[in-house]
């Protein structure tokens, strides 16, 4: 299956939830634009941090725009105040997008839904999002349990749910919510900590429902973005590749999952991999973790960027 993408000249992703953030960065450039810290002449704008993430992203072409929400954060509160601190305009959203149906990626729904202001407004998303009860497995005793994610509770934020496991295209085309991601490296085999049950039996989470998205900036290829990468962001970005037809990767973004002692033997194989896929800026956020972010800083010298919690990164075509 091979579904076309519109190029467009700019891809615009606003995060308004990650993880880090530092209100002294000065590392502003033609791609990265920071948060300012300043209400008027004062340092006094705060922008939150939290596991999670959240992003607002829009698409330009011919000088027209459109914009969508991709994740809402972890807390009720976090992504929605980022938002007001920033002064996003939330009403420019027109469709939505969750990556996968977990807490620290649905958590402030409501209020986001809410700023945007538009009742029935679309949230695209894999059925196996709302896949309950999930749950991280500490011990063969002791278990973590997930806040549940169900219909009612989107239906609750106001949204109309469009359910498929299948590629499925936005904005006039002009992005792909790429749902199920094909499994193909040998390496990506998951959290072998998150489970779930099924008609009552414990089973590892599959995450049929882990997803990204993927753009095309003109003359530049493909940028990639993921939630959590639970199926793999090398898997992910392939997938990409193969479903668009766009060989040429400009940016892979997103929460790599590589964090914690159960990945430590994945980061090293997904640097190789992501090296052969050679993208001119790689971007890992959220659930990388520290070890696997500092390795890849030093593996894309010059091409790593990092992300926060308030920034702005822009992918354009040449002028």
């Amino acid at each position: 299956m091979k579904i076309s993408i519109q190029p467009v000249d700019r891809v615009e992703i606003l995060t308004l939830q990650d993880n880090n953030i530092d209100i002294l960065a000065r590392d502003n450039s033609d791609i990265i634009t920071r948060a300012v810290p300043l209400k008027g002449a004062e340092l006094k704008n705060s922008i939150l941090a939290e596991h999670g993430f959240s992003a607002v992203i829009t698409t330009v072409l011919d000088n027209s725009s459109q914009s969508m929400l991709f994740d809402f954060g972890f807390s009720e509160h976090g992504a929605a105040f980022n938002a007001e601190a920033l002064e996003v305009d939330m009403k420019q959203v027109e469709i939505m997008a969750l990556s996968h149906g977990h807490p620290d990626h649905i958590g402030g729904i409501e209020k986001l839904s809410a700023m945007i202001g538009k009742p029935g407004i679309p949230l695209v998303l894999h059925p196996e999002a709302f896949r309950i009860p999930r749950y991280m497995k500490v011990t063969e005793n002791f278990k973590v349990m997930f806040p549940p994610f169900t219909r009612e509770k989107a239906k609750a934020a106001g949204v109309e749910i469009t359910e498929t496991s299948e590629p499925y295209s936005m904005l006039y085309g002009q992005v792909l919510f790429l749902s199920e991601i094909e499994r193909t490296t040998e390496f990506e085999k998951g959290a072998p900590s998150l489970w779930y049950e099924k008609d009552g039996v414990p089973v590892q989470d599959s995450f049929e429902d882990d997803t990204g998205l993927a753009f095309v900036v003109r003359g530049k290829g493909l940028v990639v973005l993921s939630g959590c990468a639970h199926s793999g962001i090398v898997n992910t970005v392939r997938y990409a590749k193969k479903v668009t037809g766009v060989d040429q990767v400009y940016a892979v973004m997103g929460g790599f999952h590589l964090a914690g002692p159960d990945m430590e033997s994945v980061i090293e194989p997904t640097i190789d991999a992501l090296k052969k896929i050679d993208p001119a800026c790689i971007i890992p956020t959220h659930c990388t973790g520290r070890d696997a972010t500092m390795r890849m800083e030093s593996a894309f010298a010059g091409r790593f960027i990092l992300n926060m919690s308030g920034t702005k990164l822009c992918f354009a075509a040449d002028q």
